[in-house]
């Protein structure tokens, strides 16, 4: 099997690389992925100049773009032919609850899923132990004959940040939610035109039991199948009723 591997947090980032070196002990690997740190790209794709691949040795290629854009050009046969399965990460950070919105690590996997081909994003849940998502993650493609899953869905994978030896195991979840994100910081501009950082992150307002936020604090390695299906299936009864109550 022939694995793509990205990410967003770029080429050069310490999770891919890790992630890369795990996967090889056992498969072919292709890893292609942005040139710099795209967080927070989500599915965006570069539409308004041509993309430029380069080679940087035998299995590893940047593209000055996007996640999705990396998984598109390698998917689409013109960096360096087919592959299986893709795997995007090793992220540098969660990617819980609300995050997948913005995450690029996740919109890559799912631009894999929406091309034809398994997907699974791997994100460590702090900045230390990379192996142990590395690890976490060859074990699940080496058993991942034996699933079967509905086209479309990807899998989101949360890894706590502790020794592989230290996990309490692996924990099926749904998305939790946070609360609404910290308001802009103003930022010091050398030419004093005003300036802001995006606000940070808030804490989680869903973590109950089920969710992901709720697997990971508890030891657990967090998976949660998700699609780009965003219908609000609860909200369509009491929209049509009141559709028809109206008049054009």
């Amino acid at each position: 099997m022939r694995i793509l591997i990205a990410n967003d947090d770029g080429i050069d980032a310490q999770g891919i690389n890790i992630l890369a070196l795990q996967l090889a002990t056992k498969y072919d690997i292709l890893v292609v992925a942005p040139d710099r740190n795209r967080s927070g790209a989500s599915n965006s794709l570069t539409l308004t100049r041509p993309l430029q691949p380069t080679k940087i040795s035998d299995n590893h290629y940047r593209v000055d773009g996007t996640p999705t854009d990396c998984v598109n050009l390698a998917l689409s046969g013109v960096i360096a032919g087919h592959v299986d399965m893709v795997v995007s990460g090793i992220n540098h950070g969660a990617n819980l609850g609300d995050d997948v919105i913005y995450s690029g690590t996740v919109a890559a996997a799912m631009e894999a899923r929406h091309l034809g081909r398994p997907a699974l994003a791997v994100s460590l849940v702090g900045s230390i132990h990379f192996e142990t998502a590395a690890k976490v993650i060859l074990q699940l493609i080496q058993d991942s004959p034996s699933l079967v899953i509905a086209p479309g869905v990807l899998l989101n994978i949360n890894v706590p940040d502790v020794p592989y030896e230290s996990l309490k195991g692996i924990k099926v979840t749904r998305l939790g939610y946070r609360h609404r994100a910290q308001e802009a910081i103003s930022a010091q501009h050398p030419k004093g035109l005003p300036s802001f950082w995006i606000g940070a992150l808030s804490k989680p307002y869903d973590a109950s039991p089920g969710t992901d936020f709720h697997a990971v604090d508890e030891g657990y390695v967090s998976i949660t199948p998700i699609h780009t299906d965003m219908t609000s299936h609860e909200a369509k009864k009491p929209l049509e009723d009141w559709v028809v109550s109206l008049t054009l």
